[in-house]
């Protein structure tokens, strides 16, 4: 699961990222980070699409 201050931490790496540059440190941190994020996003999108049922409409006889 991904918490707000994981996000608020990602946010932060990439404004530091574009102003000064990272450190190793973070640069490996903000990798974890990301990919936590990506794997929690997948994960939610997984159980929305197992949640899909679809449901084929009626047929009328004429």
């Amino acid at each position: 699961m991904i918490t707000q201050e994981m996000i608020d931490r990602i946010n932060q790496l990439a404004r530091k990222k574009k102003t000064e540059g990272l450190t190793e440190e973070e640069k490996k941190e903000q990798k974890i980070l990301y990919r936590k994020y990506i794997d929690a996003f997948k994960e939610n999108l997984r159980f929305q699409l197992d949640m899909i049922e679809v449901v084929e409409p009626e047929k009328q006889e004429n």
